[in-house]
């Protein structure tokens, strides 16, 4: 399993369908097919990353979960 953000593979899973990546230090959520990025912040926060990906892209790098 590699990260889609940084392609690392430092991949730890947190949840049902969470992960978290230690080398970018992003969360990943799998749901429906489509993975969600999010950045988590200093203050625990999180800040999506969505929109640096093409829909197709978030489904297809689902597929290689």
């Amino acid at each position: 399993m590699k990260c889609p953000n940084c392609q690392g593979k430092s991949i730890g899973k947190l949840s049902t369908n969470q992960y978290y990546c230690w080398d970018c230090f992003i969360e990943l959520t799998l749901e429906n097919g489509t993975l969600s990025l999010n950045q988590v912040e200093e203050d625990g926060s999180l800040t999506t990353l969505d929109d640096l990906f093409e829909k197709e892209q978030l489904e297809a790098k689902a597929n290689g979960f």
